[in-house]
């Protein structure tokens, strides 16, 4: 199979051609969203986009950025910024209930050491906010 085939038990392989389309699909489903609120405020031009993804979502940073920057001319959010928050891996240990920032190389808890846990957060992707002139 071609593609990335990193080893990480937290990423799943998809082919390079079929993760770019969909990346695409994702940013422009994320670039109609901001449209369309900013349509809703009546707004002339959006001058920012943040935008908050969790370490587990899949997507990479370049590939979104370079999509936005694809998909944005001749709209109102032409020129605008993109400003990605990346959220951590967050964890619920199973034992003691403690809720902690991890990494796929260890999510064993900090308070007790046990290392069953519940995935709390890590795989959002959503707009945080937007700056529009009106």
């Amino acid at each position: 199979m071609q593609g990335n085939t990193t080893a990480s038990p937290w990423y799943f392989p998809m082919r390079r051609e079929a993760r770019a389309v969909h990346e695409l699909a994702i940013t422009r489903s994320l670039l109609q969203i901001a449209l369309d609120k900013a349509g809703q405020a009546q707004a002339r031009r959006i001058g920012s986009i943040k935008l908050r993804i969790g370490r587990l979502s899949g997507y990479v940073p370049e590939a979104v950025e370079q999509n936005f920057r694809l998909l944005v001319p001749g709209t109102i959010a032409e020129g605008a910024a993109l400003v990605l928050e990346w959220m951590p891996l967050r964890c619920r240990c199973k034992e003691c209930g403690h809720e902690h920032d991890a990494t796929p190389q260890d999510c064993s808890c900090p308070a007790c050491g046990a290392v069953g846990f519940t995935i709390t957060g890590g795989r959002e992707m959503f707009i945080e906010s937007m700056e529009v002139e009106t």
